[in-house]
């Protein structure tokens, strides 16, 4: 099948693009207001941008507690989101009353940050402590009547937080953390051992016109 986005003539029950993109890594993300009050919220539109700074991408639909949060303090925390931790993920995503604390809805645990006003959730293996470096309007689709709500909004990740007994090997165990990703629709997937592979990079020739994989398992050496 083929179908063009601008008039969405798939004839599928639902829109099919969101499973096409997946897994999405869960940014589950906290903020506080200028009175205090702490939002939590997962966002399935996450993703590591940079490395060198290192930076984060969330992308916001409507006009969100976070997204006002994060434009008024210019902070904001994105805990990383585990299978231990689903549900409580899922309860975060509820559209309570400004003023709710996600929180205390989930019935989470919150740790103080380091070098940002908003909590992390203290049960999540990690943590990225970040600081707003710009929001940018996204352009209007062609279901939006007037103008589009989305927004890009990007930050530096300015400190990490990472509980040791996730770390192995000098490496951080992503599968011993059993990490959750978005799919299309409702569905999750989950990082095991038993999902996880490695792999080494290509090692160019000398002339820089062939190329050959090493088997096995990844040498520990980045190229």
């Amino acid at each position: 099948m083929f179908y063009e986005t601008q008039v969405n003539d798939h004839g599928l029950e639902h829109d099919p693009f969101k499973a096409l993109v997946a897994p999405r890594p869960i940014g589950w993300v906290s903020t506080a207001s200028d009175k205090n009050e702490v939002n939590l919220a997962p966002y399935s539109f996450f993703n590591a941008v940079s490395d060198s700074p290192p930076m984060v991408m969330i992308s916001s639909n409507q006009r969100k507690d976070t997204l006002a949060n994060i434009e008024n303090t210019k902070e904001f925390v994105c805990s990383l989101a585990t299978y231990h931790l689903r549900d409580e993920m899922n309860m975060s995503s509820a559209t309570v009353s400004n003023g709710v604390s996600e929180f205390d809805l989930s019935k989470l645990k919150s740790a103080q940050s380091r070098l940002v006003a908003p909590p992390r959730v203290a049960d999540s293996p990690a943590a990225l402590e970040c600081k707003l470096w710009k929001v940018i309007p996204i352009p209007k689709g062609p279901d939006d009547d007037n103008a589009s709500h989305h927004s890009m909004i990007l930050g530096f990740v300015v400190g990490v937080f990472i509980d040791d007994k996730y770390l192995s090997g000098g490496l951080f165990d992503t599968a011993k953390a059993g990490l959750i990703a978005r799919m299309g629709y409702m569905d999750y997937c989950q990082v095991t051992p038993e999902t996880t592979f490695s792999l080494n990079r290509p090692v160019v020739s000398e002339d820089g016109r062939d190329a050959s994989l090493k088997p096995g398992p990844w040498d520990g050496k980045y190229r």
